[in-house]
């Protein structure tokens, strides 16, 4: 959801512009600001000998976007004050129970059980 977050929120923009983007989630900080996003593409979705990366569909979403503009990506502390942050986690919370969520279709096709693993 992280991710998903910050790309409706960068495409929302109508022009090219400046964004601070905060956020609670050091995968996304870490990814675009640490280059961690644009190692994975480049090297075919795979993150080194650990294996395919995760959400690459929305990891290539939120790359384009931030080329498209110019984004700086911010962590702030979760659930210790910060308004916009808390208002975002109470959002999440009311979307998570909506009884009209969208099938991640992406996601259920790369982890249709052929193991042992849990399914979500």
């Amino acid at each position: 959801m992280e991710l998903l977050g910050a790309i409706v929120a960068l495409e929302t923009l109508k022009r090219r512009s400046r964004v601070i983007l905060s956020t609670d989630s050091r995968y996304v900080v870490d990814g675009i600001m640490e280059g961690w996003a644009a190692r994975w593409r480049s090297n075919g979705w795979r993150r080194g000998k650990r294996g395919k990366a995760l959400n690459p569909d929305l990891w290539d979403r939120l790359l384009n976007l931030v080329q498209e503009h110019d984004v700086t990506f911010e962590w702030v502390r979760g659930h210790a004050g910060h308004a916009e942050n808390e208002q975002c986690d109470q959002l999440a919370k009311l979307a998570a129970q909506s009884a009209e969520l969208e099938i991640d279709e992406e996601y259920e096709r790369s982890h249709t059980v052929t193991s042992h693993r849990p399914t979500r």
